[in-house]
């Protein structure tokens, strides 16, 4: 595997996080809370791998110019300063709130994961979207 490959991983990473975050939700509201808790330490991991994936690449490649033209040009822009903000306030918020679960600090979890459930899966699937809009150039013409 070269390091041209690590796009592809990092949509995948994303991906599965997303897929992760819905299945923790739902085991959530069904009150079961040990598979919860491994669901969610997935989603996390799965996350932390993107991001030592994500700095690799960018160490070894640099930034990648977008330059598509037409109607997908503004919506890609716009999804990726939407995601790379909100990408940026939810580490912080899924390290307390994965401290907070851990710690069985229910009532303080319940309170921070209701922010971050949503951002996260939101982070996790605009990143889908911008690999998508940025290495496969060939979709939404």
């Amino acid at each position: 595997m070269t390091v041209h490959a690590l796009p592809a991983v990092n949509a995948t990473l994303n991906g599965i996080a997303a897929v992760l975050l819905v299945i923790g939700y739902i085991l959530i509201i069904r009150r079961r809370i040990d598979a919860h808790r491994r669901v969610m330490i997935a989603a996390f991991t799965t996350s932390s791998l993107f991001l030592v994936c994500y700095v690799i690449y960018h160490a070894q490649v640099g930034s990648v110019p977008f330059t598509r033209q037409g109607f997908v040009r503004p919506l890609y822009f716009t999804i990726l300063v939407t995601h790379v903000t909100l990408a940026a306030a939810v580490l912080p918020l899924a390290i307390i709130t994965l401290s907070r679960g851990l710690k069985a600090r229910f009532d303080r979890h319940r309170a921070i994961a209701r922010w971050t459930l949503p951002i996260w899966l939101y982070v996790s699937v605009t990143g889908v979207l911008v690999y998508v809009l940025l290495y496969q150039p060939t979709w939404l013409i």
